[in-house]
């Protein structure tokens, strides 16, 4: 797939996309995180991308949603699962979900749902996921210990752009060679015709470097699990949490013993040796120092405790020959100062924890001329710390490529545990939302398929496989508490105009009809007992209109519907109250012309209007007309039947109340404004 071809991806973003690893695996995947990670992508524009793909694959090109009230059905149905999330991810995978026209899309969200359904939304699984979040690509290392060296102009542009992490080196000869190897603790020579070299220091010949980066530049792995160590080990907890330890792409303790091993900086940890090689070249100064005074304290002591006693003439000799104190320390306390200066090496030892053959050298820091203070040699100093300098790189760069080897292969494994640990709170909102709205996957069928599976057994509701059924529907937009909504039966194929009483429901009938039919779409649970949706191609809803337009508006309206019924075959149509537009007498008129349209297109369409019956009379085709129908005035309240009435024309608000006055109070009046209706 080329990636221009995705939907909203031009040649900037496909630039960037062919910046990850394997671009077109990973946009078809639908693994936003995975996505976000190309330069200049966000979340958001990664699960635009993902939503582009999967359109791409399914070869689904149209945009069902027509209408801004369509659009935020749709809207509000994605908040409904988002707020049922816990992790970013998961807020942004669900924008991957949109209402298809494809039936191959649909049936592949259908599975997935299914599958969430059967999920466990347990609080401590939610818990686990509170700290998951995408891995991360923490920023190039510089590795100022280690190098690169070749004599090929190209290896080194190479190398440059494979290895960034290390300075690339150009040498000519062995002896260039041999002067880095004085420069760096380490040097790998990248060229075959280096091959046998003999030159001092850790110097390596390996052509095969650039190839083996996890032995060639360890750190790179470990940054990138030290970056992340927080996001595994919530990954491995969710895993946990869910039972799913066992079946989890890589062995949780084989992981956590590797990050035990690893310092958050991305340094070894835990190993004793590294630690004491560590603490002897960052303590070095001060052991010095602190060993020098111990030398100080052993004379000043013994200076103290003992009279020494210098004849004239051998005190004037000494001044003669310009002789020191340290003149004086030789004669008169020569096995105090050896003491002395014995005392200082043990406690240099001892303080750096020091090996045999490193002691050796800590014995040449002291020694040489007696001197108060006790004096130190500085170029044994440095000798020393060059040389454990060099034990502790040696003994990290062993440890980091043998830890770096132990994680080498669960790089990719580690991606999955954090990418299904992210993917499983997809599926707990999708399963919380079924759960909180006792939903049930509804049963999408092909709009040309035999039979009548919208609207089986009910002889108006048109031919085929059109329209839609719902069964105890319920919608969970409305302002009051889900348990308290009052379930919904209807059932549409064909124009239908829905009449009833002011506040009796018509609107709401609206909006779950939309709502039902934009989530089947979408491939997710319904919340209804039952329900069937045709596959439409487009789903127009218009909300009631605030007032009545002026003409300009007027006409532009009306362009909206000439477009609409120009072929609205496989599309539904709802609309509310549009007689609001204009005149009373008028709308009816126009109404009436517009199911017309539809009704020769086959199309399923539901007007609410107050105008039913004057519709009806307009129309030159016999209009089914359903009603929600109001049982009737309860204490100044009224009461009504939710589920629309098939081919019922619902009584007005008015024709209640003149009703009630006319059993109420009686008379003549009352009951001549009754016979009106």
């Amino acid at each position: 797939m080329e990636l221009e071809a995705i939907p909203g991806v031009g040649a900037k973003t496909a630039a960037a996309l062919r910046e990850l690893d394997d671009p077109v695996a990973t946009v078809e995947s639908g693994d936003v995180a995975a996505i976000a990670r190309a330069p200049g992508v966000n979340e958001a524009r990664a699960a635009r991308i993902a939503r582009g793909a999967i359109r791409r694959r399914h070869d689904d090109e149209g945009r069902v949603l027509a209408t801004d009230r369509a659009r935020e059905l749709y809207r509000e149905a994605i908040d409904l699962l988002r707020e049922r999330t816990v992790t970013d991810y998961a807020a942004k995978r669900l924008e991957t979900f949109y209402p298809s026209a494809s039936a191959s899309r649909i049936a592949e969200a259908q599975s997935f749902a299914a599958d969430a359904a059967e999920r466990d939304p347990d609080p401590a699984v939610r818990e686990a996921l509170a700290d998951c979040a995408p891995l991360s690509d923490p920023p190039t290392v510089r590795v100022r210990d280690r190098c690169l060296a070749t004599a090929d102009a190209e290896t080194l542009a190479r190398a440059e752009a494979a290895v960034p992490e290390l300075s690339v080196e150009t040498v000519e000869d062995a002896r260039d060679v041999s002067e880095l190897g004085r420069s760096y603790a380490s040097v790998i020579v990248l060229d075959e015709s280096f091959a046998g070299l003999d030159v001092e220091g850790d110097v390596v010949v390996r052509p095969d470097a650039l190839e083996t980066p996890a032995e060639t530049v360890p750190e790179r792995l470990l940054t990138f699990f030290a970056e992340n160590r927080e996001r595994l080990e919530a990954a491995a907890a969710v895993h946990e949490a869910a039972g799913t330890a066992a079946d989890a792409p890589v062995d949780l303790d084989r992981l956590r013993d590797a990050l035990s091993r690893l310092d958050d900086d991305g340094t070894i940890a835990g190993d004793a040796e590294l630690d004491r090689l560590t603490a002897a070249v960052d303590d070095l100064d001060a052991a010095v120092s602190t060993a020098a005074s111990v030398a100080d304290d052993r004379l000043r002591e013994a200076i103290r405790e003992r009279d020494v006693t210098i004849e004239g003439t051998d005190f004037l000799s000494l001044v003669e020959q310009g002789a020191r104190v340290d003149s004086l320390l030789d004669r008169e306390l020569a096995d105090e100062y050896d003491e002395a200066v014995d005392a200082a090496r043990d406690h240099l030892a001892d303080a750096l924890r020091l090996k045999p053959e490193e002691a050796e050298l800590a014995e040449r820091v002291f020694g040489g001329d007696p001197s108060f203070p006790v004096d130190h040699d500085e170029s044994a100093v440095s000798r020393l710390r060059a040389e454990l300098s060099a034990a502790r790189d040696r003994r990290a760069a062993r440890l980091k490529a043998d830890l770096a080897s132990d994680l080498g292969d669960l790089r990719e494994p580690v991606k999955t545990l954090v990418r299904d640990a992210l993917e499983l709170d997809v599926e707990l909102a999708v399963s919380r939302f079924a759960r909180d709205f006792d939903c049930v996957l509804p049963e999408v069928v092909d709009p040309d398929a035999e039979g009548d599976a919208a609207a089986e057994g009910d002889a108006d509701a048109g031919d085929g496989a059109k329209g839609f059924r719902i069964e105890g529907g319920r919608s969970p937009l409305l302002d009051v508490d889900f348990a308290d909504v009052e379930p919904v039966d209807y059932a549409v194929s064909g124009a239908t105009l829905l009449s009833g009483v002011n506040s009796g429901g018509k609107t709401s009938t609206l909006d779950l009809v939309a709502l039902v039919v934009v989530l089947a779409q979408m491939g997710l649970p319904v919340p209804a007992e039952s329900a069937t949706v045709e596959r439409f191609e487009e789903i127009h809803y218009y909300a009631k209109s605030q007032g009545t337009l002026d003409a300009g508006a007027f006409e532009a309206t009306l362009r909206d519907f000439g477009d609409l019924v120009d072929g609205a075959d496989g599309r539904l149509v709802l609309v509310d109250e549009l007689e609001s537009i204009t005149e009373p007498g008028a709308s009816a008129k126009i109404i009436a012309g517009i199911l017309e349209a539809l009704d020769d297109q086959h199309a399923t369409a539901v007007f609410v209007s107050h105008l039913a019956r004057e519709i009806r009379d307009a129309a030159d085709f016999e209009v089914a007309v359903d009603g929600i129908e109001a049982a009737g005035l309860v204490d100044g309240e009224l009461r009504v039947n939710r589920s629309p009435k098939k081919g019922h024309l619902a009584r007005s608000t008015p024709e209640l109340i003149v009703e009630k006055l006319a059993d109420d109070r009686g008379g003549e009046f009352y009951g001549d404004l009754l016979e009106k209706f």
